[in-house]
């Protein structure tokens, strides 16, 4: 397809929480929150635009009798043009966020087996998290889509949230995964042609502190609300009172201050019942209502939510606010609109008192109410307050202020009046859903103009005339050689018979970091016949046999953003490492020693590389290689590039290796087997599903592999 005629094709991927179109489970746990509303709402309305001709939202299958079966449908539709596409990954059950990232390479193989099937491949594709954007960065590097992002939150913000907070540093990879979420962010950065930002802050103050920050690439523009569904008491939406609330309260006519919001510890929720508990002016003259999710028992929600309700409950004790706050168990989202509506008829305030708080769309929600709020002044309120001008913003670690704050909101029934009708105006003059999408889609079709070259580069490499000698293969074998091919004489010849045997049903193929030249040469010594695939150059070049002549469309898909002469310049001398010979090198690769004794802190270099502007892979492997290459060369992409180029399913690859440099290939759909003489580096893959650990060493290893998948038979167990 050129350029944009058809209308564009977009691919959102949002990955973690409960995720569906009819009656989303806001607050059924911390994952299923302010997200999920805005990437529906989001896609809802970009299918609605005539620019638009196709929007899938990507997210995670869950077979989970606890989740319920609306999350195990593989399609649901979103409107005529809009659908959430489910893929599975991982456990078939339900898991928290945290817990996806072991899993997340096999959902990038599913992502291209995906978009294999469809008639034509997205102009773009937008991550939502930092989860969404490990998938999408591996999805533009192999496609060569531009990708877009939007972060929702930000690890290192949050992490020193949490610090600032009083938790411990070391009690926080556990529950949140930092040491993976943000480099993951840094390297959404490093590779997005456009991040997505609700308020300038966002990008200034809490992107700002990221290594790979390039203003440019950051534009800003805020979420929409649904002023259909979210509006202002009348005689037409009545409801004066709300059982779910009321029967907790003695006067339950009082001013009510409201929270929603996720059982989250960053929402900061018993912060709240401090703050309202130790004043007595509040607890004499309002109410107070939390909704905190959505709990059947609280001795049955997962840990962190278990904390939440903890405290909230132990301070409502500590306080005695009994008859004078609610802390209702569950509602649903179409009793939202209502709890605004309840306590803007009772002339109270919607309170969100998070520690983080990115953009804040509940406090857009209660501002198209008529409901004025108090909020943290992290982040997104700044923005909402100084447009809407509808209350007040404060310190959320602050409690005496947070006290203050929701005395002074409540004690003044003209500015209360004014806060309102403000709120009410400008929510409707500036966030709406219609601006949203075209300053969305300008931004968009702009990017996609810059990029219209790339773009043709990409479909001319899918396009690439077929590979007509290996058109019978219904399986490949690709495998390292060093150490996992080569090392033992005896199995190297079963495994070649083995091969022999497969000849036209079974390609065969090497993917090594040795040059093309020294590939040849040590395949000769070892009296290996020429295979049907070559990957050498640690990735970064693709031959077919029998002319062995360079794939160029992944020499021109690789070379993106790739200065190697300028590489070479900014490492030498580099403290710890020592130039290999120009021999070793390629076009697209450069490689050092690391002198022996010496440490190489690899994320130092990497955050060198990026100060200078260099777009690099860095491939350790041994303890004592490192390659670098373009951001879109590996083994493990060339894997992948060799699936779509070949048509094969990643399920009928079987790849083998020993070391560093082979892990990025060992993950994903495809059957992984290490070696039993592999390096320790490969010690983080044990016990992943897909990866079977040989005890046998070289292609006795690889042997032992084929008869564990049974790989290549008729009957594969």
């Amino acid at each position: 397809m050129n350029g944009t005629s058809d209308g564009l094709y977009l691919l959102h991927l949002s990955l973690h929480g409960l995720l569906r179109g009819t009656s989303p489970e806001l607050g059924r746990d911390p994952d299923t929150g302010g997200q999920i509303t805005y990437v529906l709402e989001l896609v809802r309305a970009l299918g609605r635009s005539p620019r638009v001709a196709r929007v899938d939202l990507v997210t995670r299958l869950v077979e989970d009798t606890a989740a319920g079966p609306d999350y195990a449908v593989p399609l649901e539709p979103l409107g005529e043009k809009a659908r959430i596409v489910r893929l599975p990954f991982g456990p078939k059950r339900y898991l928290r966020k945290e817990l996806l990232w072991p899993h997340l390479p096999a959902l990038v193989d599913r992502c291209v087996e995906h978009l294999r099937a469809q008639e034509r491949l997205p102009h773009l594709i937008h991550t939502h998290y930092a989860d969404a954007g490990y998938v999408g960065v591996r999805l533009s590097q192999l496609l060569g889509i531009p990708l877009v992002h939007t972060g929702h939150s930000l690890g290192r913000t949050k992490r020193s949230r949490y610090l600032a907070a009083g938790r411990a540093e070391a009690s926080l990879e556990r529950p949140f995964r930092f040491s993976q979420r943000i480099p993951a962010e840094e390297e959404v950065l490093e590779n997005a042609r456009l991040v997505l930002a609700s308020t300038r802050q966002e990008v200034d103050e809490q992107w700002g502190a990221y290594e790979n920050f390039r203003p440019g690439r950051f534009a800003v523009v805020p979420p929409g609300v649904d002023t259909s569904r979210f509006s202002p008491p009348s005689p037409f939406r009545a409801r004066t009172s709300f059982p779910e609330v009321d029967r907790w309260l003695r006067e339950p006519y009082r001013p009510l201050i409201l929270a929603i919001s996720r059982p989250s510890p960053k929402k900061n929720l018993p912060a709240l019942v401090e703050a309202f508990g130790r004043d007595p002016r509040l607890r004499e003259t309002a109410n107070l209502a939390i909704f905190a999710g959505v709990r059947e028992d609280v001795a049955q929600s997962d840990e962190e939510a278990k904390a939440v309700y903890t405290d909230l409950l132990l301070a409502a004790d500590r306080h005695d606010l009994w008859g004078s706050i609610a802390l209702p168990k569950k509602h649903s989202p179409e009793e939202v609109p209502d709890l605004y509506r309840l306590a803007a008829r009772r002339r109270g305030v919607f309170v969100n008192a998070a520690l983080i708080e990115p953009f804040g769309l509940t406090l857009l929600e209660a501002a198209a109410s008529g409901l004025p709020v108090i909020a943290t002044e992290d982040g997104g309120p700044r923005d909402i307050l100084a447009n809407c001008r509808n209350g007040l913003l404060v310190d959320p670690l602050d409690l005496n202020a947070l006290s203050r704050a929701l005395v002074e909101s409540l004690g003044d029934a003209a500015r209360w009046s004014i806060w309102s009708r403000n709120g009410l105006r400008r929510v409707r003059d500036t966030y709406s859903w219609d601006g949203h999408v075209s300053r969305y889609l300008a931004l968009c079709e702009r990017l996609l103009r810059r990029e219209r070259k790339a773009l043709r580069r990409r479909h001319a490499a899918l396009r690439a005339t077929p590979l007509a000698h290996l058109a019978d293969a219904a399986h490949l074998l690709v495998t390292d050689i060093d150490d996992t091919l080569i090392g033992d004489a005896d199995s190297l010849e079963r495994l070649l018979e083995w091969r022999r045997a497969r000849a036209g049903r079974v390609a065969f193929g090497v993917a090594t970091g040795r040059s093309f030249r020294r590939t040849l040469e040590i395949l000769e010594t070892w009296g290996v016949p020429i295979p049907d695939v070559l990957v050498t150059s640690v990735g970064t070049e693709i031959r077919f046999a029998p002319e062995l002549r360079l794939d160029r469309a992944w020499e021109g898909h690789i070379r993106h953003g790739w200065r190697r002469d300028e590489v070479v310049r900014a490492l030498a001398g580099a403290m710890g490492l020592r130039k290999q010979p120009e021999e070793n090198d390629g076009p697209y690769k450069a490689s050092w020693d690391v002198v022996p004794g010496r440490h190489v802190d690899l994320a130092a270099i990497q955050r060198f590389l990026r100060a200078r502007g260099l777009a690099a892979r860095l491939v350790f492997s041994q303890g004592k290689f490192l390659d670098v290459l373009p951001v879109r060369a590996s083994k493990g992409l060339a894997v992948r590039f060799l699936a779509l180029r070949l048509g094969l399913p990643l399920e009928s690859f079987l790849v083998a290796g020993d070391s560093g440099n082979d892990l990025e290939m060992l993950v994903g759909d495809t059957r992984a087997v290490v070696v039993g003489n592999h390096k320790p580096e490969l010690e983080e893959l044990r016990g992943r599903e897909g990866v079977y650990f040989a005890t046998a060493p070289y292609a006795g290893g690889i042997l032992e592999g084929i008869a564990h998948y049974s790989f290549a038979t008729e009957a594969p167990c």
